[in-house]
């Protein structure tokens, strides 16, 4: 499943980093509207949950869609600003339709959802299939595409004024640290792609984000293989303390390509690719691999060993270690004239973990 950006016609420089506090502030509700995503921030979340007052606690929970599964496009600026108000009066420099139909692909669901040439604000079938699948979401879903249909200069001065309350509630006393944090993150990628090339910084970004072979695309390890085109106007990485583990991306037809990923945390293993998390499954699932990896548990064994130990041939074993090799499960140490074949044991208990995060990506 792959996301891929085309960058034929992107001049180097427009492939840039920035910080947004919108998009930090998304970032944020989201981790309260889907805590169980974030577990490390479960304290974080139930501490500003029990703080808001009814009336936004309310606001939250009639909008949370907008950034609870996937985000709102407009909600993930290719254009960061130094200020949230800043950020809010580009979004309100949107047409209605687009603004519409960026809001009710959440609404209607987390897939790109598109609405071909017709306008659900315009088009009697348009706004009616919005409409049908809004219903299936949900009362609150449908009540909200019911109300922006309607009157959508309402909604959106409602979901303006629900954010700046946020802002107010939480926000502004977090991000003065968050957008410290967050620049450091962008100098250091900085840095490193002057130094080393954009693949390298990339690599830092996510292991879920590369350059093509030849150079002129970016893949993504997304939920849906779909392609995206960047163009003169480029892509935009944001940076996120509140992300971990999503990676998320704006690329519908007629947005400019944004990716969203984790800042840098010392604290926080890198990310693994969802085919090494394949990979490691796969090599477990096979009985006599999993008998071998139970042995290795206990401590390093050689090949002949592990042969007698569960009566096997030599080369039976080394074709079942070769696969759980490629599975970065094992290393290998050399003792005088053997082999000594270890289970990481860090790889194979973070593979739970693994697994959460790269679905969650």
């Amino acid at each position: 499943m792959t996301l891929r950006i085309d960058l034929a016609g992107t001049p180097p420089e427009r492939i840039r980093f920035g910080v947004s506090p919108l998009a930090e502030l998304t970032a944020m509700l989201h981790v309260l509207a889907s805590p169980e995503h974030h577990p490390q921030l479960a304290g974080w979340a139930a501490g500003v949950w029990a703080g808001l007052r009814p009336e936004l606690a309310e606001r939250l929970r009639e909008a949370e869609f907008l950034w609870r599964s996937s985000r709102a496009d407009f909600l993930v600026p290719a254009r960061p600003r130094a200020t949230l108000a800043a950020e809010l009066d580009e979004v309100d420099a949107l047409g209605d339709d687009r603004y519409a139909r960026a809001a009710l692909v959440t609404t209607c669901g987390s897939n790109r959802w598109s609405f071909a040439d017709r306008s659900p604000l315009h088009d009697p079938a348009a706004r009616a299939a919005a409409l049908d699948r809004a219903q299936a979401r949900g009362p609150v879903q449908e009540a909200f595409a019911e109300r922006l249909l309607a009157d959508p200069a309402a909604v959106r001065a409602r979901v303006r004024e629900t954010l700046e309350l946020c802002a107010a509630a939480f926000f502004d006393a977090e991000w003065p640290a968050l957008a410290a944090r967050l620049g450091r993150d962008v100098r250091d990628k900085a840095e490193l792609r002057r130094r080393q090339g954009l693949a390298a910084a990339l690599a830092e970004v996510s292991a879920a984000v590369a350059v093509s072979p030849d150079g002129g695309s970016l893949v993504l390890d997304k939920l849906q293989d779909s392609t995206a085109q960047a163009g003169p106007a480029g892509v935009t990485f944001l940076p996120s303390v509140f992300g971990h583990p999503h990676l998320v991306a704006v690329y519908a037809p007629g947005w400019q390509p944004v990716v969203q990923y984790p800042a840098a945390d010392g604290r926080r293993p890198a990310a693994v690719p969802l085919e090494t998390v394949s990979l490691r499954l796969e090599a477990l699932a096979h009985p006599v691999r999993l008998r071998l990896v139970r042995t290795l548990a206990r401590g390093p064994h050689t090949t002949g060993e592990l042969a007698r130990a569960w009566e096997l041939t030599p080369p039976e074993v080394s074709r079942h270690l070769a696969v759980l090799r490629r599975a970065g499960l094992l290393t290998a140490h050399r003792r005088g004239r053997h082999v000594h074949h270890v289970l990481d044991l860090a790889a194979t208990g973070t593979l739970g973990a693994d697994l959460l995060a790269a679905v969650l990506r």
